[in-house]
């Protein structure tokens, strides 16, 4: 376990990123989300390990990357914020209603960030979909992300529905403490 990684998740459209960028501009080392990248990479290559065409093989894909971004980070001094961490792959397939493969439960419940993670709510005034967000609001819960946490032994820490500065002083404050 790593106190240093700190994870922020929640549902699609709810300020993740935008949160994950202002802190990396206050100076904290970040990690990007896997899915976003994997989507490009995917429609650039006419891959199909997409959330809409085949949900298994695009879980297989953030795992490896997301295994790879925690062991990199290793190597990081100070508090390290992922956007997303391993047990999102975990609630991903819980949301698709796939069977969870082995290897993920067990890397999920292996590779360990601090205990306290940051939630981004459902945030309707803030959602908007685009070329790699394709979910409907109704997948857009943070619901399964807030149990797959929970469940692995991490305290939920909500993000309070504000604009991207007074979300990154809050997380500042909250890592101080």
């Amino acid at each position: 376990m790593s106190d240093r990684f700190f994870v922020v998740t929640g549902g699609p459209g709810a300020g993740k990123t935008s949160l994950i960028a202002e802190l990396a501009r206050r100076g904290f080392h970040t990690i990007p989300e896997s899915g976003r990248a994997i989507i490009r990479e995917e429609m650039q290559s006419g891959g199909d390990a997409l959330p809409w065409a085949d949900r298994g093989a695009y879980a297989e894909r953030m795992l490896e990357r997301d295994l790879h971004a925690y062991s990199a980070a290793q190597r990081l001094s100070g508090p390290i914020i992922f956007d997303r961490g391993i047990p999102d792959v975990l609630g991903y397939l819980k949301l698709c209603g796939l069977p969870v493969p082995p290897h993920i439960a067990t890397a999920a419940k292996a590779a360990r960030y601090n205990r306290r993670v940051f939630l981004a709510p459902f945030w309707d005034e803030i959602f908007t979909q685009d070329t790699e967000r394709k979910q409907t609001r109704a997948e857009a819960t943070c619901a399964v992300m807030r149990e797959t946490y929970t469940a692995l032994g991490y305290k939920i820490t909500e993000l309070p529905r504000a604009d991207i500065a007074t979300r990154a002083d809050f997380v500042c404050k909250q890592l101080a403490n």
